[in-house]
This record gives structure tokens, C-alpha cells and sequence, in this order.
């Protein structure tokens, strides 16, 4: 599944079905000079706190001065598994592969992304077990745990801008360190001493960008912090300490606070599937849909959202946010026609002209009004002896609410077609008045 090129301040990733997954490059940049961060995420398929958080990165944030690119999801196809590593520990390849790896592709092109002359620094984000103390405490508080820490290779880099690595270490975790949700949350600095003490390690990105005179960092949340939002809470704010070490000027469109990380994440970003102009609002998708008109041949979708997937299951297709299923589609295959682009409709009494795949709320009801040659098909409605529901007022009370597409099972699919083929959908979502004044 390979990125096209897209607008990058929609933030609109587009993909089609091929045998693997591709990671997503977003580069955020300021129009003015000054260092670039490269943060990478989702290396390991089965720690979310390393995706979820540049995923929020991505979506949110506004960079003022200098340059911030992110990478999501770079092992996505481990990340839509929750696994460490479909084909091996990716974070295991970075000193020696060979070409038949199916890995070899894309850590080829991370280490060029790496090595980049115009980036200056690297932020490698994972989840690891336990919390991180310099002397043994107990099982989950020592000095071979991971989580909790802002993981060095070595101590510093004399010819490496930002090479003073423990130095900047130490001081972003002394400031990530003010404000915990819990006092046992706190970082410390675990330097691997990678040269002479870690044969494991050697083999990491980190270390390759380090002995490529390249400044590296791993954050590393802990797993034993079960609620995801705390976890990602922890990376974006030990990340903003680092854009503020490298002078790197941002806005971001939300208090970084728990409580509104969590909010964030509850949202799953909108799908857009171009050839019918389908619009879906994953956040209120139900968890699984009959009757979703797709096509036999190659799937093309957007989303405002990186980390989202369609994978085809057997019969089925999935929906995924990172490692979350949202939702299964069980699809009615159709050939399709684009000839049509907008209906009109008589929506609570009122005349309008609608795009085919948007988003139409209503009251009271709707109707679709006479188009020549088309047929329309009200999911969730039936009339007996009526093939083309053109022309009929349709209330609330008339359709079977299982047929909805949302939990809340107020939105409902009316399909267009032109003698059997497929030409797009409207939702229409009805509101309470009450609701909607809120």
C-alpha cells in the first residue's frame, strides 16, 4: 500500500491495496530557517504510545519556525497486528539485512530519511516494560527495565551539532518531569553505553544514526502505564522539551492535558473512499456494516488520519486506527459510475442541492427528489412494490434502525445507481433539535 503524494497541510493520506503497507512522511515545515526534528513512530507494531502521539503530532500542531517531519507509522503493517515485528524486530535491522528481508525496503529508505543533510536530530518513540531506576528497587522498578526513559547510545557526540546527548537528556526529562499524572511516572536517563556493553543495541536505528554523526534519542513510555492517553501525554510533552531545545517554534490546537489527549484519540479521523465520494466519520461508525457498495477492483481511500487502514479479510474489510478495529464492512460489489455529483433534496421542508458523499442532517425528514436515469436505494426503508425510492418523504420512525451506520443508529445510506452500477451515497443523519442546540 504505497502513500501518494498529497497536500500535507490536509494532512490527507492516500492509499491503495497492494501486498504491504507504507509508512507515511509529513514533513511540517515553517518557511524559515532553523534545525529539523525527525520523529519516528510505530517501529515496533505493539507499543501505541510510540504511533498514537505523532499521529496527534501530525494532526495538531503548527510549526512557527524551524522544521518538524514525522513518521507515524513506519512499521505499519506490525502496527495494524499489534505486533513487535510481523517479519523480526525492525529495530534489529539497522546494521546489517539482507535484500530478501521483507523489511529491507523500507529501513533502506528510513536510513536515507535519517541521514538527510537537513536533519539534525532524530526521536525514536516506543513503549517499554517496566520503569526505569538507576539501582533495583523491585520486578517493575530497575535498572533493566525501559519505560519511562530517554534512552542514549553513548554520553556525547564532540563534532555533532546537539552531540551533547546526556547533557540535553537530562534536562528534558528534569522539565517532562513537573507535572506528572503520578509521582512514579518520572524519567530518567539510561545511557546503553551501545559501543562496548550492548551487541543488541548496535543493531538499532539510534545507534546507526548516532555512528552516522547523526544525533538520536529513543523516549520510551512505559507498558506497564495501561491507559494509552497518559502514555501519549508522556511523548508529546517529552517532545515539545526537545522542539524547545532545538529552538523549534509550534502551536498546537489543544491544551496538552490527559483529559484532552483522550478526547483527541476518541476521534478517529474520516475516510474517504474518491471514486464515489464516500464519506465516513469513523469516530461514530458502527462496528460492523452490511450492505457497503464497493468495488471488485483496487480500493483507493483517504483519511484525514495516518494511522487508519482498510485491510481485506475474507470477505470482509476492516477498518483499523493503528492497532484499534473500528469498524467491518461487508461489502455489496458493484461496477461504478461517477456521472453524478450532486442530488437534490427536500430536507425538513426545505429545497437544497447536495454533494454525492456528504453528510446531510435533518429533523424531521427528508427526500430525495426526481433525477432522470438514476435509481435511488434508502438503506434501512422499504415500501412494498417500490424499486426506486425517489420522491417519498422518509421519516425517523420508517426505517429499522439496525441498518444504521452509526452508533448512535441515526445516519442511514441512500444509494444512487445508474442501471446496475453503483453512483454514490449521501448519510443522512437525523439530529434532536435539543441535541443540536448544545
Amino acid at each position: 500500500m504505497k502513500k501518494i503524494s498529497l497536500g500535507l497541510c490536509l494532512l490527507l493520506s492516500t492509499y491503495a491495496f497492494s501486498a504491504n503497507l507504507h509508512y507515511s512522511l509529513i514533513k511540517k515545515e515553517s518557511g524559515k530557517e532553523g534545525s529539523t526534528l525527525l520523529i519516528i513512530g510505530g517501529i515496533h507494531g505493539d507499543e501505541p504510545g510510540g504511533y498514537f502521539a505523532p499521529m496527534l503530532l501530525a494532526k495538531h500542531y503548527k510549526i512557527e519556525s524551524g522544521n518538524l517531519w514525522v513518521v507515524p507509522n513506519l512499521n505499519f503493517d506490525s502496527i495494524v497486528k499489534n505486533a513487535r515485528g510481523i517479519n523480526g524486530d525492525m529495530n534489529r535491522k539497522f546494521a546489517k539485512m539482507e535484500p530478501k528481508d521483507k523489511d529491507f525496503e523500507i529501513v533502506t529508505e528510513i536510513k536515507k530519511l535519517i541521514l538527510h543533510p537537513k536533519v539534525d536530530l532524530t526521536l525514536n518513540l516506543h513503549d517499554g516494560q517496566g520503569f526505569y531506576r538507576t539501582r533495583q528497587i523491585n520486578k517493575d522498578f530497575n535498572p533493566k527495565a525501559w519505560g519511562q526513559a530517554t534512552i542514549i547510545d553513548q554520553q556525547n557526540m564532540p563534532n555533532a551539532k546537539y552531540g551533547n546527548l546526556a547533557e540535553i537528556a537530562k534536562k528534558v526529562n528534569q522539565e517532562t518531569n513537573v507535572d506528572l499524572i503520578e509521582d512514579v511516572h518520572e524519567f530518567n536517563v539510561k545511557n546503553t553505553n551501545t559501543k562496548e556493553q550492548d551487541k543488541a543495541m548496535q543493531q538499532s536505528l539510534t545507534y546507526f544514526a548516532i555512528t552516522n554523526n547523526k544525533p538520536a534519542f529513543a523516549i520510551e513510555t512505559s507498558k506497564n502505564i495501561t491507559d494509552l492517553s497518559h502514555k501519549v501525554f508522556y511523548q508529546l510533552k517529552t517532545i515539545e522539551k526537545f522542539m524547545n531545545e532545538m529552538n523549534i517554534k509550534y502551536t498546537r490546537s489543544f491544551e496538552l492535558s490527559q483529559e484532552t489527549i483522550k478526547k483527541l484519540l476518541s476521534d478517529d479521523g474520516i475516510l474517504e473512499i474518491p471514486p464515489t465520494k464516500i464519506t465516513l466519520d469513523l469516530a461514530t461508525l458502527k462496528p460492523y456494516i452490511k450492505f457497503f457498495p464497493m468495488s471488485k477492483g483496487t480500493l483507493v481511500y483517504n483519511s484525514t488520519n495516518p494511522l487508519v487502514a482498510v485491510l481485506k479479510e475474507k470477505d470482509e474489510y476492516k477498518i483499523m486506527n493503528g492497532n484499534i478495529l473500528v469498524s467491518k464492512l461487508k461489502p455489496d460489489f458493484f461496477e461504478f459510475d461517477e456521472s453524478l455529483n450532486s442530488v437534490g433534496l427536500i430536507i425538513d421542508g426545505k429545497k437544497i442541492s447536495a454533494k454525492i458523499g456528504s453528510l446531510i442532517r435533518a429533523k424531521n425528514s427528508f427526500q430525495v427528489e426526481s433525477i432522470n436515469g438514476y435509481r435511488v436505494n434508502i438503506i434501512g426503508y422499504s415500501k412494498n412494490g417500490v424499486t426506486n425510492e425517489v420522491g417519498i418523504k422518509v421519516e425517523p420512525k420508517d426505517f429499522i434502525q439496525s441498518y444504521a451506520i452509526d452508533k448512535d443508529e441515526t445516519t442511514y445510506m441512500v444509494q444512487f445507481y445508474k442501471d446496475k452500477k453503483f453512483c454514490g451515497m449521501i448519510n443522512i443523519k437525523f439530529e434532536d433539535e435539543k441535541k443540536s442546540k448544545k
